[in-house]
């Protein structure tokens, strides 16, 4: 078997695609000859990103959407079927983190997390169900996190969220199985990328994370992008329900 070789004219669907993880999953469908359509709200980024996509496979595309809107999320997933033909593979990785203290966590912040991190991930999965189950074959893949399986400070909603959409995960699994649908979740560590940068200007956090890291070093996106094709291809076709965690071994302690 060659491996990834039955992601070649897979028809993919990445949310928070222009950027950081997103953009280097996208890339690495797109690289193994996948249809790919990012989605995102910041369109000079989409526009750029697609452009590199487009160097793998021409029928790459954006959508521009916010995911926090239900309208735009099931037309979305409309559109994105419509110029594809068909939809094979859904990475729900577009989120978001507000870092405050628990005390300091307003309504507004808590929402916005949870709407975007956990709702969004429901309603794109469900609304990718309705092409995936008529033909009785598809791949979701949920960008998780370790703080779904730890606590760590200044990060309630996160973790919350995160913790969500592991559960989340398992449940439409079960529930979609009859359906010969594989639900999975990738749970990375702390990676640097433009999104992340400024948290590792603060030495002490820098240090911190290091220490909690067996491997002694941080992933990067392309580490994550290699879990998800590995998740989204034929050779994990018995696996459901779970989470991959890209972790360096932090949770193993």
């Amino acid at each position: 078997m060659k491996y990834f070789s039955d992601l070649k004219n897979k028809s993919v669907i990445v949310t928070g695609g222009s950027k950081g993880i997103g953009k280097s999953i996208a890339l690495a469908f797109a690289e193994h000859g996948s249809k790919v359509v990012i989605v995102g709200r910041n369109e000079s980024a989409l526009i750029q990103a697609t452009n590199e996509l487009k160097n793998y496979h021409a029928a790459c595309s954006y959508i521009s959407a916010d995911l926090k809107n239900m309208n735009e999320v099931s037309a979305m997933v409309d559109e994105a079927v419509n110029r594809m033909g068909a939809l094979d593979v859904l990475v729900n990785n577009a989120g978001i983190n507000i870092t405050k203290p628990a005390l300091e966590i307003t309504e507004q912040d808590w929402d916005q997390v949870l709407d975007t991190n956990l709702k969004a991930t429901f309603f794109c999965s469900q609304k990718a169900a309705e092409y995936m189950i008529p033909k009785e074959s598809g791949k979701i893949v949920n960008i998780a996190s370790q703080m779904a399986f730890v606590g760590y400070w200044n990060r309630a909603s996160y973790c919350s969220s995160k913790g969500g959409m592991v559960q989340l995960t398992k449940a439409l699994a079960v529930e979609w199985a009859e359906h010969h649908l594989n639900v999975n979740a990738v749970a990375p560590t702390f990676i640097k990328t433009e999104l992340t940068e400024n948290m590792f200007e603060d030495k002490a956090f820098e240090r911190d994370v290091y220490e909690r890291i067996p491997l002694g070093k941080l992933a990067d996106a392309d580490d994550v992008a290699g879990a998800v094709l590995y998740l989204s291809s034929d050779i994990s076709r018995f696996i459901t329900g779970d989470t991959l965690k890209v972790d360096g071994g932090w949770t193993a302690i």
